[in-house]
């Protein structure tokens, strides 16, 4: 299926022209991860789904998770860079707690 004709299809309809590749409880469990996902995070997961379903799995990964190729082409980037550029976060160390007054 040419993709100007896939545009705007849900993964449902996407499945009917037997492009499917998980089940529809699947789907819907992809769907709340990347719902929960950083901006970041979510690039990368959609990359490496798309990457993962070979040929036809960027198409549907866009349509599953209503998302741009450009975005799922920045996450591949991000993935094949030896760093990540948002460099590594610690948690800095409680201070204090709870004070109880009596």
């Amino acid at each position: 299926m040419p993709f100007a004709l896939a545009e705007g299809l849900k993964a449902s309809e996407w499945r009917k022209c037997g492009m499917g590749h998980y089940t529809e409880d699947v789907e819907r469990r992809m769907k709340v991860l990347f719902s929960r996902l950083s901006e970041k995070d979510r690039r990368r997961y959609a990359a490496v789904e798309a990457d993962k379903l070979g040929h036809g799995g960027q198409q549907y990964v866009e349509n599953l998770f209503g998302i741009d190729a450009k975005t799922i082409r920045q996450g591949l980037a991000e993935l094949e860079m030896a760093e990540d550029s948002a460099g590594v976060k610690i948690r800095k160390k409680a201070v204090g707690g709870n004070v109880s007054s009596t």
